[in-house]
């Protein structure tokens, strides 16, 4: 008895039931679509199933790569806000830095510095908020809230 016979023969019996290996769900056997997977011909709701897999299975793939890149944006971002955190560190030390070091405090968050212009010299002209940017960073919400109240003249000094 060859295959096809086999599945012939197994779909007039009318109370043989299988069970599904996916879902576990029982099926009558007769009910079913049946077919040699050796055959070079495929009925066509085995062709259709097939094609709905590929589908799905390249939506998957489309799916997953943009999740990568998305991943991979992230990671670069989060990577150009660790050389950032470094770089403010150490820009007071280059020898272009356009203030006193000696006259910068550094607060790091949410702003870089204070520079007390002309604290070493016992002459304190003007303060000045600093925040140091690289790239194509921009004020975070808090960063702009404080320029805005600085240049709003909204500072004030207390003694406590």
């Amino acid at each position: 008895m060859n295959n096809n016979q086999l599945i012939n023969e197994l779909k007039t019996i009318p109370d043989l039931y299988g069970t599904c290996p996916h879902c576990n769900e029982t099926f009558k056997i007769a009910d079913a679509a049946l077919f040699d997977g050796l055959c070079k011909k495929f009925p066509d709701t085995a062709k259709e199933i097939c094609k709905q897999y590929e589908q799905e299975l390249k939506d998957r793939a489309e799916s997953l790569l943009k999740r990568k890149l998305s991943v991979k944006g992230a990671e670069q971002k989060a990577i150009e806000i660790g050389i950032g955190k470094i770089v403010e560190k150490v820009v007071p030390a280059y020898k272009d830095f356009p203030f006193v070091l000696c006259d910068c405090r550094a607060l790091f968050e949410p702003i870089d510095m204070i520079v007390f212009n002309g604290l070493l010299e016992s002459n304190v002209n003007n303060i000045t908020f600093l925040e140091i940017k690289s790239g194509e960073s921009q004020l975070n919400t808090h960063q702009r809230r404080i320029r805005d109240a600085v240049e709003e003249k909204k500072v004030s000094f207390e003694v406590i």
